[in-house]
């Protein structure tokens, strides 16, 4: 089925992603899978191209197009390229809205230049070694001293935590008030008392950085408070569904790529005599994944298009997430079967996959709590 919610416009911005990927990503991926992480210069490299900061505002250094289907295309075309090191979209769709719809003048004129041309990358620090999806449970603490507030604890699972310039860093700052004591502080680099542990060794996503993060006494000035003053969870909760559905878009397009890479392999594949395509076991796996992806896409661009009219809520963004990562995660698995051992191997872009996207269905709200989440709107 045709797509209907691109315009010409966005096609030309397709067409332009694909060319950086091609120059800038492609050839040094391999590279950073092998490093663990990216070279800054790909971010800087990005920012010149106008891939970050889409939704700034111009007189800060951004595009000014707060339209998310652009959002959406970058975010499948490094989908379909498996290029997961550059984490772009945790920076312009997760963190960026943070910045420009909670920051002061002075904070946005401070950190929004260099977060539109690739000089300052971010990343937010939520989860905790005790603490996933329930924030009640987030012991980071800060505790105000009258100019600055003193922040102690620590982080994990953090996306671009070695990368990053500036930390968005979810504490406690009212004790006894569980998940509404929550606020907001950012932290830069170089604060004295702010630590990065180990760069993680995932199963997957091998070039993205994944970091600990540790606070101790680290003197965060007033002015780098983020938002309201205990009003974590509100904010948090304000732009969940963007994440969700940014997840949920990088679901389905994986799932389509990997359903026209095994395509073509089962055709050029001979077993017994024959191409794999010829047997029937082969064909109804082809055409089942093919009709749920169908689905599945038609479902996700009718979210992208509320979203884009402003009308997405958070149960059907959940539901996208959930649905579009469970079956990316079906999809990959699937498809390795189908190459066989040389599914297994890693220079095989199917066995990548199967690591790389296996996260999708755990960060940004575990499936289960997307069905919780689903299950509370129906049934109270």
């Amino acid at each position: 089925m045709k797509r209907q919610i691109f315009t010409p416009e966005h096609e030309a911005f397709r067409e332009s992603v694909r060319t950086f990927l091609a120059k800038e990503v492609l050839p040094h991926h391999d590279q950073w899978e092998k490093d663990g992480i990216v070279s800054r210069e790909v971010w800087l490299a990005a920012g010149r191209q106008g891939l970050l900061g889409l939704a700034v505002p111009e007189e800060y250094g951004g595009g000014g197009n707060t339209d998310f289907r652009h959002s959406a295309v970058l975010a499948e075309e490094f989908a379909r390229a498996g290029a997961a090191g550059p984490a772009l979209g945790l920076h312009n769709d997760i963190i960026g809205p943070y910045l420009t719809g909670l920051g002061t003048e002075e904070q946005k004129r401070r950190w929004l230049p260099g977060f539109c041309d690739g000089s300052l990358i971010t990343a937010i620090a939520m989860t905790e070694p005790g603490a996933g999806s329930d924030l009640q449970g987030i012991t980071t603490q800060a505790e105000d001293r009258g100019d600055h507030w003193l922040l102690n604890g620590s982080k994990t699972f953090i996306s671009n935590g070695i990368l990053a310039d500036l930390v968005i860093v979810v504490a406690r700052t009212t004790p006894e008030g569980g998940a509404r004591g929550l606020s907001l502080l950012v932290v830069e680099r170089g604060t004295d008392g702010f630590e990065r542990g180990r760069n993680l060794d995932k199963i997957g996503l091998k070039a993205q950085d994944t970091a600990e993060l540790f606070f101790h006494d680290v003197r965060v000035p007033k002015e780098n408070l983020l938002g309201e003053l205990d009003g974590a969870f509100v904010h948090l909760m304000t732009n969940l569904a963007q994440e969700r559905l940014n997840i949920a878009v990088v679901g389905i397009a994986a799932a389509e790529h990997l359903l026209e890479i095994t395509t073509d392999y089962v055709k050029e594949r001979e077993a017994f005599g024959r191409p794999l395509s010829k047997l029937q076991h082969i064909r109804f796996e082809i055409a089942e994944m093919a009709t749920e992806c169908a689905v599945t896409r038609t479902f996700v661009d009718r979210c992208i298009v509320d979203h884009a009219a402003g009308e997405l809520d958070a149960v059907h963004a959940s539901m996208a997430k959930w649905w579009a990562t469970e079956l990316q995660k079906r999809v990959a698995d699937r498809c390795l079967q189908l190459h066989g051992g040389y599914g297994y191997m890693t220079e095989y872009r199917v066995a990548r996959a199967f690591t790389d996207g296996r996260i999708q269905t755990i960060y940004g709200g575990t499936t289960e709590i997307m069905k919780e989440i689903i299950g509370r709107s129906l049934l109270g």
